[in-house]
């Protein structure tokens, strides 16, 4: 039995298997733990769903990596995304591009993220909770996630849902609420463990794997992406 460990931010493979209670074997392929303190380790972040007549500088629309918020480790960096939803439905995510799977493999795909937020569950906004009107979604797919327009609108191009609802490329996670009464930041996690996502990679050994925010909340939401950890498992029918 072989392990790849990861270190730095670095994927390495692992070579192991189990299986489920379908009685198909599942075999551990790669582990993607990103943690933002050196680079973005390949995520690009994106916005959809809003109108090219929307002023986009009312969208304060930012990305990158920084320091954690106070109260929380200011000597640790994160991937920060924000933005104003002005269109009910504001969608801003993270993408990156995994490569060297085996050519038309089915694997499955467990999502671990660990997300600095200060938005309680019971606050109130205008279209609903800052906290827990935003649900954070993750999926994967051979199509690289990203915007389209579509008659004067930039459409997500993969099916994530609408907001509290999951789509074929999309899982749900939870919502972005801190668990506390306050605002207050906060490092919430958040998995798919008991629900692995499936995703069959292409002709040339490549998935996308992407993580986000659907909000239904129709204010500012700033959040911290402090670690995205992904473990990719070959999965074999027995």
């Amino acid at each position: 039995m072989k392990k790849w460990f990861v270190l730095g931010g670095l994927a390495l493979a692992v070579s192991m298997s189990a299986c489920d209670d379908n009685g198909e074997i599942i075999r551990s392929g790669i582990i993607i733990e990103s943690d933002f303190e050196q680079n973005t380790n390949n995520w690009e972040a994106d916005l959809t769903e809003y109108s090219t007549a929307t002023d986009t500088s009312i969208i304060e629309f930012r990305s990158g990596r920084t320091p954690l918020p106070e109260p929380l480790d200011k000597k640790r960096s994160a991937f920060m995304l924000q933005s104003h939803n002005r269109s009910d439905d504001m969608f801003m995510f993270l993408k990156r591009k995994v490569n060297g799977l085996k050519a038309n493999q089915t694997y499955t795909v467990v999502f671990n993220i660990e997300l600095g937020t200060n938005y309680p569950a019971s606050g109130i906004g205008a279209g609903g909770s800052p906290g827990g009107a935003v649900y954070l979604k993750a999926g994967a797919s051979t199509i690289e996630p990203a915007k389209k327009l579509e008659d004067g609108f930039y459409h997500f191009n993969l099916d994530k849902g609408a907001q509290s609802e999951e789509g074929k490329d999309f899982l749900i996670l939870g919502n972005i609420s801190n668990g506390l009464d306050e605002e207050n930041y906060k490092i919430v996690m958040r998995d798919n463990a008991a629900k692995p996502f499936e995703v069959k990679a292409n002709a040339n050994g490549e998935i996308w794997l992407c993580v986000g925010t659907d909000s239904g909340y129709e204010g500012l939401t700033r959040l911290y992406y402090d670690k995205i950890k992904t473990t990719i498992a070959e999965k074999v029918i027995n």
